[in-house]
């Protein structure tokens, strides 16, 4: 039977509290499941994981396997059985430091600590059939050996230096700044072996007293070049890797290098001036990799990443999916190695597809309302594991039929909530004819008796698509209080073949828009919707999207805009990736489509939410979008200083807003926002605040 928890999504403080599962990691021998659950920590300002394993039957409940106030995360099996893991729990060296290294036995028993070095441990890579490991960790540019690792790293943090010289770009990205220390890639090595070129860990101690392993540099040289993709082949021989190309004007491309795990020899095996590309799993003979191959966007092209065989030897490309209008996106090989499983976007949903490595046709295993956002293949053929979300659910693993495509829930460790409503679909075409489909959350008491108000949520990315459920932005919080919410896949978003995305590509103000006021006309044509109260909210692209919006209609009631693009102008070169984005915002672009030139035409009360560690979209486009509202919209600031706009401002948050105490009041905020100027309803803000939605500021109480 299937596990539920109720009222979920009445009680915020019941809903932050919820855990989250997330990964998945499948034992050699295929009879262990790993996945790693969330939970809010003791301190109540974040999350911390715990490893939790599933019976790949079906017949057995899930078990915790981890328990540390720090949590855990990474899992990786050996070839044993054994389970690496990373975690900043306390060791034998020190009660306070970064995520080192762990092992759980198979034969049972405590977790022993294997590695712990100054910057931490990222994660292992651990080969299917050898005994042999790899680890990702970062390391500072000054550093030969892990004794001059561990001297530079207290030398910034004795003299509380935090300060970093860069010489390239990027110098940031998303929520946090790159440098000094940079990804590496080492090999693991026993304590007693003495391999060339081996970094000394001076001989600290596990949590059981034993020598530690040593480390053995296989990315010496590459400096910040490494792109921290990494596959091992089956045999841990070899392994692929990501390395990013400098390229003139602050530009880049990633390219594939095959790493001789034993020797340490490392050579470029795909590279391309105008291309990039994606290291994907190797086969089980280690002849070839599934990659994918994308031709770098321009402001006219649209990028269309494309799946291939990668010969490893000769750097020999096959075109795989050829035939199929997907983005397929590799994910584990079968065990004959006759072919592959990926998974991509398609209409709303995310099926796992199978991939002929002979023919590159392509066959649909999953026909459930569902995205998979992984698959492992059960070593013993026609069986998968996968973990699978939607908007009736959220992340679980399952078993998946390879022939038939049948999907058994397993014994999870975290319930399936109950929903406050009922989840449907709309249809609708765009003004050049292309069909335009949504998502369409529904409280169980809307009818024509009583009708529910509507909310457009827009999706981020561009290149994206609402089919997956989200922790962040969930529509059933939304419907609880007896909202309709509106989930729109407009042009440019995923899954809907090439020619969907390429017409919004460069081009956001236009079929974007009007695809978004098409399914919005067909919505609210509904006699369950009340046309008359409604709103727009978006975050991203969508914030973009909701600023755009607010520039071109009066049609809705309020909008929301969390963590918007504004001037497209400032926001091209300052964002952390502004070397990608010069591939698709033109000058063009940013003249005819950017929302700030429309700023005087706002009427409608905006809601302006921004984190001010936000690197993917800055803060200067909060901070002058408010400013604008305030003095150029057509709804400005009054003779008094008063406004209907707000903006909430989180000085530590990011692009997504993820302390727990920060989502609780992200949504109590927007949730009163929507209560005044949509239900009419004056709703009081969250004491922290320390004030009302509605009640002015005291200019004298200063």
């Amino acid at each position: 039977m299937t596990q539920r928890s109720e009222h979920l999504f009445s009680d915020l403080d019941q809903y932050i509290a919820h855990p989250r599962l997330s990964g998945l990691a499948l034992s050699p021998d295929g009879t262990r499941l790993v996945t790693t659950v969330s939970a809010v920590n003791s301190a109540g300002d974040g999350y911390a994981g715990a490893l939790w394993e599933i019976d790949p039957a079906g017949a057995a409940p899930a078990r915790r396997l981890t328990h540390s106030v720090q949590g855990e995360g990474s899992p990786a099996f050996t070839a044993s059985g054994d389970l690496y893991f990373t975690s900043a729990r306390p060791g034998a060296e020190s009660k306070d430091k970064d995520p080192a290294l762990f092992l759980l036995p198979a034969a049972g028993g405590e977790a022993v600590e294997v590695l712990c070095r100054a910057g931490g441990v990222t994660r292992a890579h651990s080969a299917q059939n050898a005994e042999v490991t790899l680890v990702s960790a970062p390391l500072l540019p000054g550093a030969a050996t892990e004794e001059q690792q561990r001297q530079l790293h207290a030398g910034r943090r004795d003299a509380s230096v935090d300060a970093i010289l860069h010489t390239g770009y990027p110098v940031r990205f998303w929520d946090r700044d790159l440098g000094p220390a940079r990804p590496h890639l080492f090999a693991l090595e026993s304590p007693g072996s003495a391999p060339q070129n081996t970094a000394d860990n001076g001989g600290a101690a596990g949590t059981t007293g034993s020598p530690q392993a040593r480390l053995r540099h296989l990315t010496a040289g590459l400096g910040s070049r490494f792109g921290e993709e990494v596959q091992l082949s089956q045999d841990g021989t070899a392994a692929l890797i990501s390395i990013t190309m400098p390229e003139a004007r602050a530009s880049q491309r990633s390219a594939l290098a095959v790493v001789d795990v034993v020797t340490g020899e490392r050579r470029i095996i795909a590279d391309e001036p105008g291309y990039t590309y994606s290291a994907g799993p190797i086969s089980p003979d280690g002849s070839s990799a599934a990659v994918v191959r994308s031709a770098q966007p321009t402001p006219q092209q649209a990028p269309q990443p494309q799946l291939h065989l990668l010969d490893l030897q000769t750097g020999q490309l096959k075109r795989l999916g050829q035939d199929a209008d997907l983005w397929l996106t590799p994910s584990a090989w079968l065990p004959d190695g006759s072919g592959l499983l990926a998974l991509a976007d398609q209409g709303g949903r995310g099926p796992v597809f199978e991939v002929s490595a002979q023919t590159g046709t392509v066959r649909q295993v999953t026909t459930e309302d569902a995205t998979y956002s992984g698959v492992l293949a059960a070593p013993k053929g026609g069986i998968a594991y996968g973990v699978r979300s939607s908007y009736a659910h959220p992340e679980e693993v399952v078993s998946i039929d390879l022939s038939s495509g049948e999907t058994t829930r397993l014994q999870n460790p975290t319930p399936r909530p109950e929903l406050p409503g009922r989840l449907t679909e709309v249809q609708s075409t765009g003004i050049d004819g292309a069909p335009v489909r949504a998502w369409l959350a529904l409280p169980d008491g809307a009818s024509a008796q009583q009708p529910a108000p509507l909310l457009l949520w827009i999706h981020g990315g561009p290149l994206n698509s609402w089919n997956a459920w989200t922790w962040r932005w969930n529509p059933w919080l939304m419907v609880e209080q007896g909202y309709a919410v509106l989930l729109p896949d407009p042009a440019l978003s995923t899954g809907y073949g090439q020619d969907f995305v390429q017409r919004g590509w460069n081009s956001w103000g236009g079929h974007p828009f009007t695809d978004l006021m098409a399914i919005t006309d067909a919505t609210e044509a509904r006699e369950d919707i009340d046309p008359t109260r409604t709103a727009a909210m978006g975050g991203s692209f969508g914030g973009y999207m909701a600023n755009w919006i607010a520039g071109q209609t009066d049609r809705f009631s309020a909008i929301v805009t969390h963590a918007s693009l504004w001037a497209l102008d400032q926001f091209g070169p300052t964002t952390d990736m502004a070397s990608y984005w010069r591939h698709e915002l033109d000058e063009t672009m940013a003249a005819e489509h950017s929302p700030h030139h429309h700023v005087e035409k706002i009427v409608t009360p905006m809601l302006v939410i921004h984190g001010d560690k936000d690197y993917r979209v800055p803060i200067g486009e909060g901070l002058r979008l408010w400013y604008e509202l305030l003095a150029n919209s057509g709804l400005p600031a009054d003779a008094e200083g008063q406004t209907a706009h707000r903006l909430l401002y989180f000085p530590s948050e990011n692009h997504w807003v993820l302390k727990p105490q920060h989502a609780k009041l992200w949504y109590q905020v927007v949730s009163g926002f929507l209560s005044e100027h949509v239900l009419g309803q004056p709703s009081e803000l969250p004491p922290e605040l320390g004030l009302s939605m509605t009640e002015p500021a005291d200019p004298e109480a200063s």
